[in-house]
């Protein structure tokens, strides 16, 4: 039987379920919020053109107004000082953006310790189970965050030292891009970086390891308990930003039932 139709059949009889990993777009989605005196993105707003009245009188539609790194969205490689002359979001190879995708779920820790980080100890511990990370496939980071993602002050997680939100150390970061053979890392957090990664060396260890390393990022997902840890496929949908660093995206998870 042809590959594609056998994909259609086990869609619609529940072979194949398709799992929505992306937090819907409001005013109300959390933003990465910088201190002054950095700039930070836009909220999502729609300004309205017409709906059905004397603007449009058979029509309704709006002007999108956010940023390129608004809820769930991709991290391009140029996103970063270390990867400013890598790919931009248009330029997203199709095989990244159809990809395996593997689970590590650290929710017990996160949930003890907000600001947890992930370990080289942890990721091999998980590999020692299930087998290596998958060549050219995406490592997602389960911590439970995203059952913050409705309230925006529990998913920011700040006080007067900074946001709390669980990350990766510098040293998984660097061996995540330069050891490992993923294509991207993608977490249920604001950003692919802990809370409190201004603080430390490298800062924002993420960005800067794995942008360096032409590799890709994904943040705010949900849903990743209804994933295993090895089997899925991950279908990433950014916009065709000529020149964007990031875009808000749709992500798909294919898990056999």
């Amino acid at each position: 039987m042809p590959v594609l139709p056998a994909l259609l059949d086990a869609t619609r009889s529940g072979a194949v379920r398709i799992v929505d990993l992306t937090t819907p777009l409001q005013e109300s989605t959390p933003i990465l919020e910088l201190p002054a005196p950095f700039a930070n993105t836009s909220r999502f707003r729609l300004e309205e053109l017409s709906r059905y009245d004397d603007r449009g009188p058979a029509w309704y539609w709006n002007d999108i107004h956010t940023g390129e790194h608004t809820g769930t969205h991709v991290d391009a490689p140029n996103h970063w000082i270390t990867g400013k002359d890598g790919l931009d979001v248009s330029r997203a190879p199709l095989s990244t953006l159809v990809a395996p995708a593997v689970v590590i779920d650290r929710t017990a820790e996160a949930a003890k310790d907000a600001d947890f980080l992930l370990e080289i100890a942890h990721v091999q511990e998980w590999e020692a189970e299930h087998g290596s990370l998958p060549e050219g496939g995406w490592l997602l980071y389960r911590t439970g965050w995203s059952a913050r993602g409705d309230d925006a002050a529990a998913f920011a997680n700040a006080d007067e030292h900074g946001p709390h939100t669980p990350g990766v150390s510098p040293e998984c970061a660097r061996w995540l891009a330069r050891e490992t053979p993923i294509t991207g890392f993608g977490v249920e957090t604001v950003g692919t970086d802990a809370g409190q990664a201004p603080a430390l060396e490298p800062a924002f260890p993420c960005h800067s390891e794995l942008m360096g390393a032409g590799k890709w990022g994904l943040t705010s997902l949900r849903r990743l308990d209804e994933l295993p840890a090895t089997g899925a496929v991950l279908v990433v949908c950014p916009l065709p930003i000529v020149g964007g660093s990031g875009s808000p995206a749709r992500v798909l998870a294919l898990v056999e039932g």
